[in-house]
């Protein structure tokens, strides 16, 4: 069923550290119509795949977490579970306030991120990691326990960045139009909804608006404007989707007065108009 806004869950209150870490064996569907439906999480996910296969729906594409596997999904990205397979999952949900700043910083640059397999060596390394973790959330006695579980868990998330930067370029050899790329991202994933302009955003790096089309458009293969529009876009298929907001009202949440130019942008960029897309996609 629709709802006003992409339902959120949130850690339950008993979990006052701001931190759940769980482990299970689960094979067919959810039995939690919460995971079931499409939703965001109240933090920072991540599923290591132990055993089996977990089907699950990120942000209109489905993707297949088998075993010796992990994946991070962000706060803002909408996702449902679909299936298990014989799948032993070990999965924790972090709020922002408890990852380490540093962390928090690499995860923003991450996002959005793939199913990536682990090597033999670093999956018996995270596995044996949130075997741990785990040990340690249940020992509740412990005087220092929400700094014990804080500790553990950022270093289970410490340990998944570091395979994920495995797959990338290290910093260290990034070009100066890379690191103005990345810089334009992070500041689109933050700024999106109120500014629009190539420009505005140029003028945040302390750059040229031509220099900031170079950099975009030499490392991306599209420039600024291409992004921020794809930005937008992503950000009204999941209300349109998710919610039973008007378009009128999803326009004015992204910073669109002018509906119809709303509508022409989205149907330039989806090839339907919003109204198509969401009878397209209804539930």
């Amino acid at each position: 069923m629709k709802v006003k806004s992409i339902p959120v869950n949130t850690i339950p209150s008993e979990f006052k550290e701001g931190i759940i870490i769980g482990k299970g064996i689960f094979n067919g569907v959810p039995d939690s119509k919460e995971v079931e439906r499409s939703h965001r999480d109240g933090g920072y996910t991540f599923i290591l795949q132990e055993k089996g296969t977990t089907n699950i729906e990120i942000d209109f594409q489905k993707q297949e977490i088998k075993e010796s596997s992990v994946i991070f999904i962000h706060p803002d990205q909408v996702h449902r579970l679909i299936s298990f397979e014989e799948a032993t999952v070990t999965s924790w949900i972090i709020t922002v306030e408890n990852l380490r700043p540093e962390y928090l910083k690499l995860l923003e640059e991450l996002s959005p991120v793939n199913t990536l397999s682990l090597t033999e060596d670093a999956f018996s390394i995270l596995k044996e990691s949130a075997s741990l973790c785990l040990k340690l959330s249940e020992r509740k006695h412990e005087k220092l326990y929400g700094s014990i579980l804080k500790e553990s868990v950022n270093t289970l998330v410490a340990l998944i960045i570091s395979q994920y930067a495995v797959q990338s370029k290290s910093t260290d050899n990034y070009s100066r139009f890379e690191v103005v790329a990345k810089t334009f991202k992070a500041a689109l994933e933050l700024n999106f909804v109120k500014i629009k302009r190539p420009g505005s955003y140029a003028d945040k790096l302390n750059i040229s608006t031509p220099y900031l089309n170079e950099c975009v458009k030499t490392v991306t293969g599209y420039p600024p404007s291409y992004h921020i529009q794809q930005r937008v876009i992503l950000e009204a298929k999941r209300l349109l989707h998710h919610s039973d907001k008007s378009i009128k009202e999803i326009a004015s949440e992204l910073g669109y007065d002018d509906y119809s130019y709303f509508a022409r942008l989205f149907s330039k960029i989806a090839s339907m108009s919003p109204i198509a897309f969401r009878n397209k996609n209804l539930d």
